[in-house]
């Protein structure tokens, strides 16, 4: 990163030491090397609409991929904070790059959290722990986006043998997974609520495409739609239920490095209208340049989105352990306001940084162009419908009150 960003260089995780964000520092160098080479790659991901295979392979080699499982079982430990200030690093070079580590992690760590001490889920948190990746299937056809609802079902055979059918509207970056995370319902007589998370290994399992992810943004998860069919073990089936694992691990956790990679984004694009900004102070030196003034304003906006990231990162880093605060209706309250505001909040500040770059911001490519940064901040808004969201929350809103 540019050593003459401020602000920015803090929000991305790379700049001075300020209280908390020590604990980041031990990641710092690594995220970094990985986002240089998710840069590299970052407008050839998004133009051909591809995995952005070099920067995974990057996160597998660097252990970003690893990072949060426990040291009680090898790991180093990861914190919610520490995750946060990497996803931001990678989201601020490539969206897709910071997508699939932010979505990696949501899933992954309900093996450790969740699991259980069954042979296949010890085998899959060793897998991980070896730089596995992990994607998930949560949504299904027929239920829109609603995770907390399946169709399908886990039918069981013989010898411990259990076979999964499902089609899938999209299972982001299914191509590059080491494993996919599949919800079901419990067994064929079971509610739509009453799900369980399976682990479905690319050996045991046929993946078949039915839709292509040619999209406005986030073009490299690709997020195609496919048929899963998976024969399995039962051992694979992580040993909470999927409500349990959604309240204590995969919403907070999956909202704030969302939120991180989007406020990665943001700065991102606040580097190029300071680029620019500062390029008109050097072509009149002695003036004020027109942008200067929207520029302090958008670094407000950034300011304020990065410290609600951590806010929330360091709220849940406190709770971890806590099921009583993890499942209150106050805490995903607090986690869907999180998803929510900062998916229009980094809307706002890369239009801002857009119009204070100007022509050069709004063309397709170039140095200081935002388009891609733009078109990236639009997906925030639907990837799990803000509306939806809203609606559970204007039930969640008559049991408790807000987070402050």
């Amino acid at each position: 990163m540019s050593t003459d960003l401020l602000i920015d260089d803090d929000v991305a995780g790379t700049g001075p030491t300020t209280a908390g964000a020590g604990a980041a520092d031990r990641f710092a160098a690594r995220a970094a090397r990985v986002a240089e080479v998710a840069a590299r790659h970052a407008d050839e991901v998004d133009r051909d609409a591809r995995p952005p295979r070099e920067a995974i392979a990057a996160m597998k080699e660097h252990g970003l991929l690893a990072a949060a499982v426990p040291t009680a079982l090898g790991g180093e430990g990861a914190t919610l904070t520490e995750l946060s200030a990497i996803a931001t690093t990678l989201g601020r070079a490539c969206a897709a790059t910071g997508m699939v580590f932010a979505m990696h992690h949501g899933q992954a760590m309900a093996l450790w959290r969740h699991g259980g001490v069954g042979l296949g889920i010890t085998a899959m948190t060793e897998a991980v722990l070896a730089g596995a990746l992990v994607a998930s299937s949560t949504t299904e056809k027929g239920i829109g986006g609603d995770a907390r609802r399946s169709t399908c079902a886990i039918e069981t055979s013989a010898a411990g043998r259990i076979h999964l059918h499902k089609e899938a509207p999209v299972i982001s970056y299914a191509t590059e997974a080491d494993a996919v995370f599949v919800t079901a319902r419990r067994d064929a007589g079971a509610a739509p609520s009453d799900q369980r998370l399976v682990v479905c290994l690319p050996e045991d399992t046929t993946l078949t495409q039915t839709s292509t992810w040619d999209t406005l943004g986030l073009r490299g998860t690709c997020s195609h739609g496919w048929v899963l069919d998976a024969e399995t073990h039962e051992d694979r089936v992580l040993r909470d239920d999927y409500a349990t694992i959604s309240a204590r691990t995969v919403l907070p956790v999956s909202h704030v490095l969302w939120a991180s990679v989007w406020t990665g984004i943001a700065a991102a694009a606040a580097d190029r209208a300071r680029s620019a900004v500062r390029k008109q102070a050097r072509a009149a030196v002695g003036t004020t340049p027109p942008g200067a003034l929207r520029l302090a304003e958008l670094l407000v906006e950034l300011q304020t989105l990065a410290d609600a990231v951590r806010h929330a990162a360091e709220r849940f880093d406190r709770a971890a352990e806590d099921p009583s605060v993890l499942e209150s209706p106050a805490s995903a309250l607090a986690a869907n306001a999180l998803k929510v505001a900062a998916s229009e909040r980094v809307v706002d500040i890369v239009t801002a940084a857009m119009r204070v770059v100007g022509i050069a911001g709004y063309a397709a490519s170039g140095p200081l162009s935002t388009a891609r940064h733009l078109r990236d901040a639009h997906g925030a808004a639907v990837m799990v419908s803000n509306d939806r969201l809203l609606h559970n929350d204007a039930a969640l809103a008559l049991m408790s009150g807000a987070i402050l």
